[in-house]
């Protein structure tokens, strides 16, 4: 059942507005579907009776906008026994619908091309590694030169929360390190190796800045090694018995290092093996946040000047409107601000699959908790260290010592108004793409609330669509607000829904 559920992409249908064949100059473009079954992806256009075959292996496909791509593909002709090239043009219905099309495009590009694999026309190929095939170029690049610089090192060595609780689960639970092969995955500056016999794995300009560092702790130069190059290519003398990883980001999959992080647990661990974190929850509520509104809303005063220097301005405001609500917001915000209590998502690292972070669909149902204006969805994380001794808990949550990552909200352009114990549902959308980040599309609505609320029905909904490649940085410290007579404090931390046998000790 298991391995049915993880592999329920490779049968999806996409709904396609029109497709179009640009190798026939009187073909005209009809609704169609795009198809994918264990043969690969086949285009259905309804005024054709024969589908163009799609080898994942060997086709390109490019996007023309933000609903529109074009496929290059290698077909064939089953009734004439002809091979021929056919470029297609596909129309998605929306935005979301495009993106996921590509996830799995990218899924299935993952597990057919096989390194060495020979392809249908006789050519040989060889593939590129796992990162390479799934992150373009110039974001790898910039990712590398970030964390190879020693200022954003710091950055995160400063963070006490991060950095404390690191060591704290290692030292705490020594008798799981003592006589181990331990990895750290994405070493960085090779701070976390207090422990044993250490292999460093680095990518990053880093791996030269560590080495020098360990080099300075004879201590430790005898029991680290360090290993400079990417979890997905390099190899490792031995197999590990502990994989210790700082692989979080913004909304804890931001940079999409889990991925490596699954990775490495699939080629280095041990079947007994044990991972530092082993689990990660996404937390989610609804806020309410009139100045945080208005603050975004008001960036987009400047595009309706009707004279800046003799140029109407006014044109552009809806989109820079809309530009300012695609950027998430990270900041450090009151959790009185809350206005429901918090639900999660469970990440279990030891069990999750890397294509299963392509696409993360959380749906949503909260209980108003105090009657409000619902400006979006706040969202933070914690990840477990289960310890055979001590289990620590590291969390970013609002209320909570504030760590590097801060929180992360998603605000709506069109808020939505609920009452006390009125239901609010929706579904945050998770799809990755390939600039090491993700687009989160938002829904939030307001469910009937009072007499006849049991026949249902949806009285409000509110959509937006956000880059967690471009957040708004908003550092400034929390607003004081209020607290209204009705609204009592949420816990923000919970324990339900972890694997069984998990113990818990929270971290004040």
């Amino acid at each position: 059942m298991e391995d049915s559920l993880g592999q329920k992409w490779k049968n999806r249908e996409f709904a396609l507005v029109s497709v179009a064949d640009l190798s026939s100059v009187s073909s005209s473009a009809s609704p169609g579907i795009a198809r994918f079954d264990s043969n690969g992806l086949q285009i259905h256009q309804q005024s054709q009776q024969i589908p163009f075959n799609v080898d994942l292996r060997t086709a390109q496909l490019f996007r023309l906008g933000s609903v529109q791509s074009v496929c290059m593909v290698e077909g064939s002709d089953a009734d004439q026994k002809i091979s021929y090239s056919r470029g297609v043009t596909i129309q998605f219905r929306n935005e979301e619908e495009s993106a996921a099309f590509h996830s799995v495009v990218q899924k299935w590009k993952k597990e057919a091309n096989v390194q060495g694999g020979n392809l249908p026309n006789g050519t040989l190929i060889t593939s590129k590694s796992k990162f390479d095939e799934k992150i373009e170029p110039s974001s790898a690049k910039m990712y590398f030169h970030y964390y190879g610089q020693l200022l954003h090192q710091q950055n995160m060595l400063q963070d006490y929360v991060r950095t404390g609780t690191y060591y704290a689960a290692v030292i705490e639970n020594r008798a799981d390190f003592l006589g181990r092969i331990v990895v750290d995955v994405g070493a960085g500056s090779g701070i976390l190796l207090v422990q044993n016999m250490f292999i460093a794995v680095e990518a990053s300009e880093m791996a030269e800045y560590a080495r020098k560092l360990i080099a300075g702790n004879p201590t430790l130069a005898q029991r680290i090694t360090v290993i400079k190059g990417k979890v997905e290519d390099v190899e490792l003398p031995e197999k590990a018995d502990i994989l210790i990883s700082e692989p979080m980001g913004t909304l804890l999959v931001n940079e999409r290092m889990l991925e490596s992080y699954v990775i490495a647990r699939d080629r280095f661990l041990t079947p007994t093996g044990k991972m530092f974190p082993g689990v990660g929850r996404i937390h989610m509520a609804p806020f309410t946040d009139e100045y945080l509104f208005i603050e975004i809303a008001n960036k987009a005063l400047f595009w309706q000047q009707q004279n800046y220097y003799g140029v109407d301005l006014t044109p552009l405001h809806g989109t820079a409107f809309q530009g300012y609500f695609s950027q998430p917001v990270v900041d450090a915000f009151d959790p009185r601000l809350l206005i429901a209590p918090p639900m999660f998502h469970v990440i279990d690292f030891t069990k999750i699959k890397e294509e299963e972070l392509y696409e993360i669909d959380i749906p949503l149902r909260f209980i108003a908790s105090v009657g409000a204006r619902v400006h979006g969805l706040a969202c933070w994380f914690d990840v477990l260290f289960n310890g055979s001794t001590v289990q620590r808990w590291l969390t970013t949550a609002p209320g909570s010592p504030t760590t590097h990552w801060y929180q992360l909200r998603c605000v709506l352009s069109q808020p939505i108004y609920v009452m006390a114990g009125q239901e609010i549902t929706g579904r945050l959308h998770l799809i990755a793409h390939n600039a090491q980040s993700y687009t989160i599309y938002l829904t939030l609505s307001a469910k009937m609330w009072g007499p006849g609320a049991e026949q249902g029905g949806i009285l409000q909904t509110s959509s937006c669509k956000l880059d967690l490649k471009e957040p708004y940085y908003r550092m400034s410290q929390p607003q004081a607000y209020a607290l209204a007579q009705d609204q009592q404090p949420q816990p923000l931390i919970q324990t339900q829904g972890i694997p069984a046998g998990i113990a818990m000790r929270l971290i004040p």
